[in-house]
């Protein structure tokens, strides 16, 4: 009979501090590359073994890109650091009394812990919504997307009902947010572009993309002009937008909206809202608004002098800016990442810290072939030349040249093809709905 598997930390202690952080996304890569070289043990933990491209994840979930141009392993990519650990596994709660953490494979102490936990899809309580709608946060729920798109295609193929067909070809996307917006834009494409040549059979005019969203305008955190021209394009491609309405119930079937008004569709994509992931074990009171962790200047949760938070997990008072605090995106994390290894550094060599201001160098979001809108710090663009900007940004992003050189290349093929080569359903149909 074979010996059960025991797990263990087993990073053992050389007399060097000790940083652990919790998290590989935007925000927690920095702070590891930041260190590179200290006289110190640095751990990252997370509960994947890659970190992922989260802007790019609705280009997988539509086909347009595959899963491996958008994630990196984090031992490819710290494999040449000094005293660096990764450790896949996913840590439970802290004991900050005893500077110690427990995960699912075992405890370690820390002399300093870095939380960039990110954020969770926040569906407002709403449990039937919870339940049936599908979130876009890892590159597991880009492929189950993937999936549900597709397969629901191949069924509707397979059925003379007019409302089973609608239900399975109508996509109703919750969250007018760049995520929102971008992954309608995909959607239509698919429509127009692919679909028609791959499903001859089926009439695409029954394809109906609705994207929702609570407030008056999409993209609320850009300019009006980026708004009302992102709208603009969604509708010339066929999204049907429906502002100032708000999903009340989903039960996998039957959206029905505050304003009284129903739509049939299998497909409910949730991208209107994000909460904190913190971790338990501190003091009540460290949590914000948003389920987020309150920090100081510095990014020191508040109340500890050695536990420090960053990014859409991090709430940072005294901003005049950004008073309810800074934007849950990449930039603020990034950011927030690279001042904290600067910090920590001054910490161990008893220097003063540098705190934080947020730089915003603007936001952008793409809506399709040629199609985008980018708010820059100096200027304001929309069409064609933010499109290309929206590109050049992202691909220089990505983690890994042959991620950037596979990203490049799929770009150029479906760009003077028409053409998503992507379109995989990967798994059994129960794993995927």
């Amino acid at each position: 009979m074979p010996k059960l598997i025991t797990t263990q930390t087993r990073i053992a202690d050389q007399g060097k501090p000790r940083i652990i952080i919790i998290g590989g996304g935007f925000g927690g890569l920095e702070v590891a590359k930041g260190l590179r070289d200290i006289k110190a043990q640095v751990v990252l933990f997370d509960r994947y073994n890659h970190h992922t491209f989260q802007p790019l994840l609705y280009q997988v979930a539509t086909s347009g890109l595959e899963t491996s141009s958008i994630v990196f392993p984090f031992r490819k990519r710290f494999a040449k650091y000094k005293d660096f650990y990764f450790r896949l596994g996913e840590v439970t709660q802290i004991k900050p009394e005893e500077n110690y953490i427990e995960t699912s494979i075992g405890g370690l102490q820390y002399d300093y812990l870095i939380i960039a936990t990110g954020a969770a899809t926040n569906f407002y309580g709403m449990q039937d919504v919870e339940a049936n709608a599908m979130p876009m946060k890892t590159i597991t729920d880009s492929i189950k997307l993937r999936n549900r798109v597709l397969r629901n295609m191949e069924m509707a193929l397979l059925t003379d009902d007019p409302e089973v067909t609608n239900s399975l070809m109508d996509f109703v996307i919750v969250g007018g947010g760049p995520t929102g917006v971008e992954l309608a834009g995909a959607l239509a494409e698919l429509k127009h572009n692919v679909f028609p040549k791959d499903y001859q059979e089926l009439d695409m005019s029954h394809m109906d993309i609705h994207l929702v969203d609570s407030g008056s305008h999409l993209l609320h955190a850009m300019s009006a002009v980026a708004s009302k021209k992102a709208q603009e394009y969604l509708e010339r491609m066929g999204v049907k937008v429906h502002l100032n309405c708000a999903v009340k119930s989903y039960d996998g079937y039957e959206v029905l909206f505050n304003t009284g008004e129903k739509l049939i569709s299998r497909t409910l994509i949730w991208a209107a809202g994000v909460k904190g992931n913190p971790i338990s074990g501190l003091q009540p009171e460290t949590t914000g608004p948003g389920n987020r962790l309150n920090v100081d200047a510095f990014n020191r949760v508040k109340g500890y002098e050695n536990i420090f938070a960053i990014g859409d997990v991090a709430l940072m008072e005294g901003d005049e800016t950004f008073a309810k605090g800074h934007p849950q995106m990449a930039q603020p994390a990034m950011q927030q990442g690279q001042l904290l290894a600067k910090n920590i550094r001054n910490m161990i060599r008893k220097k003063p810290l540098k705190p934080f201001r947020y730089k915003d160098r603007g936001s952008m979001a793409t809506v399709g072939r040629n199609k985008a809108v980018a708010d820059l710090k100096s200027f304001k663009v929309q069409g064609f030349l933010a499109w290309c900007i929206w590109m050049f940004i992202h691909l220089i992003s990505i983690i890994g040249f042959k991620n950037k050189l596979f990203t490049f290349t799929s770009w150029v093929w479906s760009y003077f093809s028409y053409d998503k080569s992507n379109r995989l359903i990967i798994g059994r149909p129960k794993e995927d709905i």
